[in-house]
């Protein structure tokens, strides 16, 4: 789901960071108003955990692969701003280091993956737990609407490059498939493979951390799982 440099046409890319500017600006007033110091180390957990699962990519059909993002189970143990710090600094240490996603596409791959999945999950799953679901299938469900949600805004930015953007002749100028070919193909690889491993890790980890002892060093990482106050 990352976007590569070249993909996207620059004015699509400054787009995408002027509105990541205000997103991360709020994200990092609502952490500083409910963290306290000593807390903001499970917000490196949570990016460490993100950069893990990022990294095991899961074939697809069509000979590409797919992975998990972890957005929606940062968005429950942290709160969705706090994930979307978490997730972005993921991305950017992906981008600079490692090559995953580029760099002046970081706006739009954080308006995916550290925006749109957490938000989208985390609605979905504080949706059913007032309908009185569990919170493992509730976590699993959001998950699973999250990564889905970012993978559709990819396909859409990608699909909207060769009618916006190509030369006098028709030729596209940057990425070359247009909405018919890039939704189906982000969507057929996240509804049917990639939103399920989302889906199941979440669910599995959620169970875990719902149980974790005060002396695992997950227990803080887990308050909100536990509907503990803070």
């Amino acid at each position: 789901m990352h976007i590569p440099d070249g993909y996207l046409s620059p004015a699509t890319c400054a787009v995408m960071g002027a509105v990541m500017v205000p997103v991360l600006a709020t994200a990092t007033k609502k952490v500083n108003s409910t963290f306290d110091k000593k807390d903001i180390p499970t917000m490196a957990i949570g990016s460490a955990f993100a950069f893990t699962i990022m990294m095991f990519n899961v074939p697809i059909p069509g000979g590409t692969t797919a992975h998990a993002v972890g957005a929606t189970l940062l968005a429950i143990a942290l709160g969705p701003w706090g994930a979307t710090i978490s997730l972005t600094i993921t991305l950017l240490i992906q981008s600079l280091f490692f090559g995953d996603g580029g760099i002046l596409a970081l706006g739009a791959n954080s308006f995916n993956m550290a925006f749109l999945a957490p938000f989208a999950g985390y609605g979905v799953y504080a949706l059913l737990q007032k309908l009185k679901v569990g919170k493992v299938i509730s976590s699993a469900v959001g998950a699973y609407i999250g990564i889905n949600a970012a993978a559709l805004a990819t396909a859409i930015e990608l699909g909207l490059q060769p009618v916006l953007f190509h030369a006098a002749d028709g030729r596209a100028l940057y990425f070359p498939y247009g909405l018919s070919q890039s939704i189906p193909a982000m969507m057929i690889a996240h509804l049917t493979v990639a939103g399920l491993v989302e889906a199941v890790i979440t669910g599995l980890v959620v169970y875990y951390l719902m149980r974790a002892g005060e002396g695992n060093i997950l227990y803080k990482f887990s308050y909100r799982l536990r509907g503990e106050a803070k």
